[in-house]
Protein backbone atom coordinates (compact mmCIF):
# COMPACT_ATOMS: atom_id res chain seq x y z
CA UNK A 1 0.00 0.00 0.00
CA UNK A 2 1.15 3.19 -0.84
CA UNK A 3 1.83 6.02 2.59
CA UNK A 4 -0.04 8.24 0.49
CA UNK A 5 -3.14 7.89 -1.44
CA UNK A 6 -3.27 10.52 -4.30
CA UNK A 7 -6.65 11.12 -6.13
CA UNK A 8 -7.61 13.91 -8.35
CA UNK A 9 -11.96 15.32 -8.32
CA UNK A 10 -12.43 17.81 -10.66
CA UNK A 11 -9.21 20.65 -10.12
CA UNK A 12 -8.83 19.76 -6.96
CA UNK A 13 -6.06 16.76 -5.94
CA UNK A 14 -6.35 14.96 -2.91
CA UNK A 15 -3.68 13.58 -0.84
CA UNK A 16 -4.48 10.79 2.04
CA UNK A 17 -1.73 10.35 4.71
CA UNK A 18 -2.12 6.44 4.79
CA UNK A 19 0.21 4.83 8.18
CA UNK A 20 -2.35 3.79 9.91
CA UNK A 21 -0.11 1.38 11.75
CA UNK A 22 2.09 4.50 13.03
CA UNK A 23 -0.79 6.67 12.75
CA UNK A 24 0.34 8.21 9.52
CA UNK A 25 3.83 9.11 11.16
CA UNK A 26 5.99 11.07 8.57
CA UNK A 27 7.96 8.63 8.51
CA UNK A 28 11.56 9.16 5.36
CA UNK A 29 8.69 7.17 3.14
CA UNK A 30 6.23 8.82 4.03
CA UNK A 31 7.24 12.20 3.18
CA UNK A 32 9.13 11.05 -0.07
CA UNK A 33 5.44 10.03 -1.47
CA UNK A 34 4.52 13.39 -0.41
CA UNK A 35 6.94 15.06 -2.01
CA UNK A 36 6.44 12.66 -5.31
CA UNK A 37 2.30 13.41 -5.27
CA UNK A 38 3.09 17.04 -4.94
CA UNK A 39 5.82 17.26 -7.57
CA UNK A 40 2.69 14.60 -9.75
CA UNK A 41 -0.08 17.14 -9.17
CA UNK A 42 2.50 20.54 -10.50
CA UNK A 43 3.11 18.41 -13.75
CA UNK A 44 -0.93 18.14 -13.88
CA UNK A 45 -1.38 21.69 -13.43
CA UNK A 46 -3.81 21.34 -10.50
CA UNK A 47 -4.77 24.73 -9.17
CA UNK A 48 -5.51 23.39 -5.33
CA UNK A 49 -4.69 20.41 -3.07
CA UNK A 50 -6.13 18.85 -0.05
CA UNK A 51 -3.92 17.37 2.56
CA UNK A 52 -6.20 14.73 4.79
CA UNK A 53 -5.99 11.41 7.18
CA UNK A 54 -8.57 8.56 6.64
CA UNK A 55 -12.36 9.72 7.52
CA UNK A 56 -13.01 10.56 10.80
CA UNK A 57 -9.09 9.81 12.13
CA UNK A 58 -8.64 10.12 15.78
CA UNK A 59 -4.78 10.75 14.92
CA UNK A 60 -4.25 13.10 11.55
CA UNK A 61 -0.87 12.52 12.22
CA UNK A 62 1.73 11.89 14.53
CA UNK A 63 4.51 13.97 13.67
CA UNK A 64 8.00 12.61 12.78
CA UNK A 65 8.69 8.92 12.97
CA UNK A 66 10.80 9.44 16.13
CA UNK A 67 12.43 5.69 15.26
CA UNK A 68 14.02 7.36 12.50
CA UNK A 69 15.61 10.20 14.08
CA UNK A 70 19.41 10.57 14.25
CA UNK A 71 21.11 9.09 16.83
CA UNK A 72 23.17 11.76 19.16
CA UNK A 73 25.71 14.14 17.23
CA UNK A 74 23.95 14.40 13.86
CA UNK A 75 21.60 16.83 12.95
CA UNK A 76 17.96 15.79 13.27
CA UNK A 77 16.46 17.91 11.36
CA UNK A 78 19.30 18.58 8.67
CA UNK A 79 17.88 21.44 5.71
CA UNK A 80 18.05 17.67 2.80
CA UNK A 81 15.74 15.58 5.42
CA UNK A 82 12.82 14.35 3.44
CA UNK A 83 10.41 15.85 6.48
CA UNK A 84 11.82 19.21 5.95
CA UNK A 85 12.08 18.70 1.69
CA UNK A 86 8.26 18.11 2.17
CA UNK A 87 7.87 21.12 4.01
CA UNK A 88 9.31 23.14 1.17
CA UNK A 89 7.58 20.80 -1.32
CA UNK A 90 4.16 22.67 -0.03
CA UNK A 91 5.12 26.21 0.14
CA UNK A 92 6.68 25.77 -3.30
CA UNK A 93 3.56 24.44 -4.91
CA UNK A 94 1.65 27.06 -7.34
CA UNK A 95 -1.33 27.14 -6.12
CA UNK A 96 -2.91 26.70 -2.31
CA UNK A 97 -2.31 23.52 -0.11
CA UNK A 98 -5.20 23.13 2.87
CA UNK A 99 -4.58 20.85 5.50
CA UNK A 100 -8.06 19.40 6.53
CA UNK A 101 -7.48 18.11 10.14
CA UNK A 102 -9.36 15.42 12.30
CA UNK A 103 -7.97 14.01 15.31
CA UNK A 104 -4.71 15.02 16.71
CA UNK A 105 -2.08 16.49 14.76
CA UNK A 106 1.40 16.15 16.88
CA UNK A 107 5.49 17.23 16.61
CA UNK A 108 5.94 17.67 13.40
CA UNK A 109 2.95 17.42 11.89
CA UNK A 110 2.20 20.01 13.64
CA UNK A 111 4.88 21.90 11.68
CA UNK A 112 3.50 20.64 8.69
CA UNK A 113 -0.36 21.98 9.41
CA UNK A 114 1.16 25.30 10.00
CA UNK A 115 2.80 25.02 6.82
CA UNK A 116 -0.33 24.61 4.89
CA UNK A 117 -1.61 27.79 2.85
CA UNK A 118 -5.03 26.91 5.43
CA UNK A 119 -5.82 24.76 7.78
CA UNK A 120 -9.93 23.34 8.20
CA UNK A 121 -10.23 21.15 11.25
CA UNK A 122 -13.04 19.29 13.07
CA UNK A 123 -14.36 19.52 16.78
CA UNK A 124 -11.60 16.40 17.44
CA UNK A 125 -8.82 18.00 15.84
CA UNK A 126 -5.84 19.15 18.69
CA UNK A 127 -2.74 20.25 17.89
CA UNK A 128 1.03 19.63 19.73
CA UNK A 129 4.14 20.83 18.82
CA UNK A 130 6.62 18.30 21.35
CA UNK A 131 10.35 18.83 20.35
CA UNK A 132 10.34 19.40 24.35
CA UNK A 133 9.62 16.40 25.32
CA UNK A 134 12.31 14.46 23.75
CA UNK A 135 15.09 17.09 23.93
CA UNK A 136 14.94 17.63 20.59
CA UNK A 137 16.23 21.41 19.35
CA UNK A 138 13.95 22.34 16.65
CA UNK A 139 15.36 24.08 13.70
CA UNK A 140 15.01 28.10 12.94
CA UNK A 141 13.03 27.15 10.14
CA UNK A 142 10.42 24.86 11.64
CA UNK A 143 9.99 27.85 14.63
CA UNK A 144 9.77 30.81 11.60
CA UNK A 145 6.42 28.65 10.81
CA UNK A 146 4.73 29.19 14.07
CA UNK A 147 5.71 32.87 14.24
CA UNK A 148 4.37 33.79 10.91
CA UNK A 149 1.33 31.54 11.96
CA UNK A 150 0.21 32.19 15.34
CA UNK A 151 2.72 34.95 16.44
CA UNK A 152 5.33 35.30 18.75
CA UNK A 153 3.41 34.37 22.27
CA UNK A 154 0.82 31.45 21.15
CA UNK A 155 4.15 29.76 19.67
CA UNK A 156 6.36 29.74 22.57
CA UNK A 157 3.32 28.45 24.49
CA UNK A 158 2.94 25.66 22.10
CA UNK A 159 6.83 25.19 22.30
CA UNK A 160 7.10 25.34 25.84
CA UNK A 161 4.13 23.41 27.48
CA UNK A 162 3.99 20.76 24.94
CA UNK A 163 0.60 20.55 25.16
CA UNK A 164 -2.38 20.16 23.05
CA UNK A 165 -4.69 23.35 21.97
CA UNK A 166 -7.34 22.16 21.09
CA UNK A 167 -9.93 22.67 18.01
CA UNK A 168 -11.98 26.23 19.70
CA UNK A 169 -8.86 28.01 20.68
CA UNK A 170 -6.99 26.77 17.65
CA UNK A 171 -9.40 28.59 15.66
CA UNK A 172 -9.41 31.90 17.72
CA UNK A 173 -5.76 31.77 17.96
CA UNK A 174 -5.29 31.47 13.94
CA UNK A 175 -4.30 27.90 13.78
CA UNK A 176 -7.46 26.97 11.79
CA UNK A 177 -9.19 29.14 9.35
CA UNK A 178 -12.44 26.99 9.74
CA UNK A 179 -13.97 25.59 12.68
CA UNK A 180 -16.35 22.98 10.95
CA UNK A 181 -18.25 19.80 12.29
CA UNK A 182 -17.13 16.37 11.70
CA UNK A 183 -20.41 15.32 9.22
CA UNK A 184 -19.50 18.90 7.44
CA UNK A 185 -16.17 19.21 6.96
CA UNK A 186 -15.18 17.15 3.71
CA UNK A 187 -17.61 18.86 1.85
CA UNK A 188 -16.88 22.31 3.34
CA UNK A 189 -13.43 21.83 2.17
CA UNK A 190 -14.08 20.80 -1.07
CA UNK A 191 -16.14 23.40 -1.89
CA UNK A 192 -13.91 26.07 -0.34
CA UNK A 193 -11.08 24.50 -2.47
CA UNK A 194 -13.50 24.58 -6.05
CA UNK A 195 -13.92 28.36 -5.10
CA UNK A 196 -10.13 28.67 -4.87
CA UNK A 197 -9.82 26.73 -8.25
CA UNK A 198 -12.28 28.92 -9.90
CA UNK A 199 -10.06 32.22 -9.94
CA UNK A 200 -6.86 32.71 -11.94
CA UNK A 201 -3.97 30.06 -11.15
CA UNK A 202 -1.23 32.44 -12.77
CA UNK A 203 -2.26 34.71 -10.42
CA UNK A 204 -2.87 33.06 -7.30
CA UNK A 205 0.75 31.48 -7.43
CA UNK A 206 2.53 34.80 -7.75
CA UNK A 207 0.63 36.26 -5.15
CA UNK A 208 1.45 32.54 -3.02
CA UNK A 209 5.02 33.46 -3.35
CA UNK A 210 4.64 36.86 -2.27
CA UNK A 211 3.62 35.31 0.99
CA UNK A 212 6.24 33.10 0.91
CA UNK A 213 9.09 35.71 0.34
CA UNK A 214 7.51 38.52 2.55
CA UNK A 215 7.26 36.18 5.38
CA UNK A 216 10.64 34.51 5.20
CA UNK A 217 12.07 38.34 4.90
CA UNK A 218 13.58 38.14 8.24
CA UNK A 219 17.43 39.22 7.83
CA UNK A 220 19.93 38.04 10.37
CA UNK A 221 23.88 38.31 10.60
CA UNK A 222 25.96 35.53 10.33
CA UNK A 223 27.33 35.87 14.00
CA UNK A 224 23.51 35.24 14.47
CA UNK A 225 22.88 32.41 12.16
CA UNK A 226 26.02 30.54 13.15
CA UNK A 227 25.02 31.12 17.19
CA UNK A 228 21.58 29.46 16.32
CA UNK A 229 23.42 26.40 14.78
CA UNK A 230 25.88 26.21 17.84
CA UNK A 231 23.13 26.08 20.41
CA UNK A 232 21.10 23.68 18.40
CA UNK A 233 24.18 21.48 18.19
CA UNK A 234 24.55 22.04 22.00
CA UNK A 235 21.32 20.03 22.23
CA UNK A 236 21.66 17.50 19.82
CA UNK A 237 24.80 16.37 21.63
CA UNK A 238 23.48 16.15 25.03
CA UNK A 239 22.54 13.52 27.39
CA UNK A 240 18.77 15.05 27.05
CA UNK A 241 18.29 14.30 23.86
CA UNK A 242 20.06 10.73 23.88
CA UNK A 243 17.72 10.33 27.22
CA UNK A 244 14.55 11.57 25.20
CA UNK A 245 14.97 9.08 22.17
CA UNK A 246 15.84 6.15 24.56
CA UNK A 247 12.96 7.08 26.94
CA UNK A 248 10.32 7.10 23.91
CA UNK A 249 11.91 3.75 22.50
CA UNK A 250 11.59 1.99 26.09
CA UNK A 251 7.76 4.09 26.32
CA UNK A 252 8.58 5.73 30.03
CA UNK A 253 9.11 9.37 30.79
CA UNK A 254 13.26 10.52 30.53
CA UNK A 255 14.69 11.74 33.15
CA UNK A 256 16.62 14.84 31.86
CA UNK A 257 19.48 16.89 33.77
CA UNK A 258 19.55 20.10 31.52
CA UNK A 259 22.57 18.85 29.50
Amino acid sequence: MPFVISSVTGKTGWLQLNNPERKNALSLELCKELVRALADFKKQHIPVVIIRAEKDARTWSSGHDITQLPKVHHEPLAFDSPMEQALRAVQEYPGPVIAMVQGGVWGGACDLAVTCDLAIGDETSTFAITPVKIGLPYNAAGIMHFINRLGLNIAKEMFFTAQPVKADRAYHSGLLNYLVSSREIESFTAGLAETMAANSPMAIAVIKEQFRILSEGHSISPEAFERIQALRRKVYNSHDYAEGIKAFMEKRSPEFKGS
